[in-house]
Order: C-alpha cells, then structure tokens, then sequence
C-alpha cells in the first residue's frame, strides 16, 4: 500500500515515530479489509483552525474536528460497474488535526500515538466504505477499529 503524508502544520512535532505509525495502521486496515496491493491513500496532517475550515467547507459544521475523510471510489447505484483490478487504487484523503490528535490523547490518558493511531484506522474505514450513522455501524466500525489497532501493538 503507497501511503503519502504531508505535514501542513506547527503545532505537535511530527516525526519518524508518527510517520510509522500512520503507515502501519493504515496498511494494517487495508490488509484486514484485502484491499489490492496496489492501492493508494494520502494523509495530510494540519491544526485545529485548518481543519475547521474544512469542517465547515464540506460539513457545513463551524469547529474543530479530529479527522476527516474524502473517499475516491463512492460509486452511487447509477455508475456503471468497472474493472480497475490492473489500476491503482487511489482510496482518497484523510486529515488528521495532529492538535486535535494531541488534546484529546491527554484528555483520554493514552499516548498521542495510540489517539492518532485510532484517527487514522477510523478514517480508513471510512474510506472503505464503513460508517456510523447507527448503533449497528458504530458498533461494527469500533470492533474494527481494534482490531486493527491491536495489530499493529496500539491496544488500551
């Protein structure tokens, strides 16, 4: 799996740690998932006032978030059916405030690694086509959200 991560902000180092950890969590996800080898996502990690912005942008939601994803492959029921099993697969974008990331690691006593760990495996998901509109979903996407924690050593 090609994971590209872009570091758009100023405010919690990034380093060689938490780049590791956001390319295991997320091929980690996409193993667990089976998504093909050649498949693609891209990270782009910002502060609280960026992801605001877009928040509000694309959410019409005026705060500070944690994570966000925008998937590449939502097909609605009218799009034809395509094989692209020789192509890339580009999943989409997830941004991740590492200031958001940071508080709310302190707010839940685990480390920041574990709290960007579970930020990045909840946006993979989404972008795997999970969500958690439901008590159903929900319970699904955090059973999964474990699971792909607890492989790659990021259990509670």
């Amino acid at each position: 799996m090609e994971t590209m991560i872009i570091d758009q902000q100023n405010k919690v180092s990034y380093n060689k740690e938490l780049q590791k950890i956001i390319t295991s969590v997320a091929s980690a996800a996409a193993k667990m998932q089976n998504l093909p080898k050649k498949s693609e996502v891209s990270f782009l990690l910002v502060d609280d006032s960026y992801i605001q912005e877009l928040n509000m942008i694309y959410r019409n939601q005026n705060k500070a978030t944690d994570v966000l994803s925008f998937a590449m492959n939502e097909l609605s029921e009218d799009e034809p059916d395509f094989d692209f099993s020789n192509e890339l697969n580009v999943l989409g974008d997830i941004v991740i405030s590492l200031q958001r990331a940071q508080s709310q690691s302190e707010e839940y006593g685990h480390s920041i690694n574990r709290e960007l760990g579970f930020l990045v495996a909840h946006g993979m998901l989404h972008l795997m086509g999970f969500d958690h509109d439901t008590e159903a979903e929900e319970k699904v996407m955090r059973e999964l959200e474990e699971k792909i924690l607890q492989s790659v050593k990021l259990e509670r």
